[in-house]
């Protein structure tokens, strides 16, 4: 790959997490203290995005795929999702932010797979050079997160102008991508919704595995719900741009991964990261930011075993228990699973227990933080110990 082209796929991965990390992260925090929502619209809110996970994938195998360049279909999707970003800075009351950030997630969602899919098409060697590119995603949703807070606009509409800015500045840089010609092949919806990997569920152990993981996605939206909210709430400053230790942590923990898959296999790696899970939310139950503000910030830094550990050791898992025909159909049908189906339930679930443990006083909203944190807590710790005793994987990997 000419070095021309990695420069313009990594400013490509920089600025599309970039746009992301703008605003999904804070947007709990802006809709309950300027929209004034309660906690089951933050849910809904947030649900939107699992909806267009689920949505995302019959767009771009059905149309992007096969009747538009790719890098043409970026640019236009990264221009409309910047108006309507803009348009979610203006609106008033909570009913109008829902349907726009229905819409802008469904114009977004699809990038995701066309950023990977023209990344894809330049390269000869995935393997070694995806990777290199790919962590310029990491490095955009850092800087969004450090840039945030730092200049304090968690709770005001700016987080979506700067997130607008990048859409927009992405949308006019797509047309400068390389080239990347609709493949016009057949596709079938077999392929889109990865069901040629139902074959999978042949084995025990595997189909264990995939109910824990939607279910283990019920206490992960919590996270990315309302630990920016808490983290406010709970006097901590900068909180924007200290929860981006846990995507440093992520990625650190990324480079140890092979050497600790070797050492401790799949059953392993996968109970590591559920107990990390139970470790951070009885953190951020029982951490201040007085004298146990170190909880919270382990409670942060713990998000990179949370995910490396379980989403990423499934997705290799999920790699090697899949034959060759049936790879790519396997992939999708756990990213439809855990993003779409687990992540839309888990949250509504956060939403609804949330504000059953908040209250009115004098006109502000209060919320049993404790309560709320150990609520996913327990329901890993549940799901953690049914996977010990049903989890059973013989073969060798």
């Amino acid at each position: 790959m000419l070095p021309s082209v990695r420069l313009r796929l990594s400013v490509l991965m920089l600025l599309e997490y970039f746009t992301w990390g703008a605003w999904y992260v804070t947007m709990g925090t802006y809709l309950l203290t300027v929209l004034k929502a309660d906690a089951i619209q933050v849910g809904a809110a947030y649900a939107n995005l699992s909806i267009a996970a689920i949505i995302s994938p019959f767009f771009v195998g059905l149309i992007a795929d096969r009747f538009f360049a790719a890098q043409k279909v970026l640019g236009v999707l990264h221009i409309a999702g910047a108006v309507t970003l803009y348009a979610l800075s203006q609106v008033q009351g909570f009913s109008g932010f829902w349907w726009l950030i229905l819409l802008y997630t469904l114009l977004y969602m699809p990038t995701m797979s066309l950023a990977n899919s023209i990344s894809f098409r330049q390269m000869k060697d995935t393997g070694r050079e995806f990777p290199a590119v790919r962590v310029f995603g990491t490095v955009g949703w850092i800087l969004a997160g450090l840039l945030i807070g730092y200049i304090n606009i968690e709770t005001t509409a700016g987080t979506f102008r700067i997130a607008a800015a990048s859409s927009l500045l992405l949308g006019v840089f797509s047309f400068f991508l390389p080239d990347t010609p609709p493949v016009r092949k057949p596709v079938k919806l077999a392929d889109i919704l990865g069901l040629d990997a139902l074959v999978l569920f042949k084995d025990r152990a595997y189909t264990i595995f995939f109910i824990t993981a939607i279910a283990i996605c019920i206490p992960l939206a919590f996270y990315y719900s309302f630990t920016n909210p808490f983290l406010n709430d709970a006097g901590m400053t900068y909180a924007a741009s200290k929860m981006t230790l846990g995507q440093i942590s992520e990625f650190l923990f990324m480079l140890l991964m092979p050497l600790l898959f070797i050492r401790l296999g799949v059953k392993k790696m996968l109970l590591l990261g559920m107990l990390c899970w139970v470790v951070r939310y009885v953190f951020f139950a029982f951490g201040d930011s007085g004298e146990h503000i170190w909880m919270l910030y382990a409670g942060i830094i713990l998000h990179g075993i949370c995910y490396d550990f379980f989403f990423v050791t499934g997705q290799i898992y999920t790699d090697r228990k899949a034959g060759a025909a049936v790879k790519s159909a396997a992939q999708g049908l756990i990213t439809f699973a855990t993003y779409g189906v687990g992540m839309l339930i888990g949250s509504y679930v956060s939403g609804l227990v949330a504000g059953r443990y908040s209250s009115t006083i004098a006109g502000v909203q209060h919320y049993e933080w404790r309560s709320i944190w150990l609520v996913p807590g327990g329901i890993t710790l549940v799901f953690m110990i049914l996977f010990i005793f049903l989890f059973k994987d013989n073969s060798k990997q």
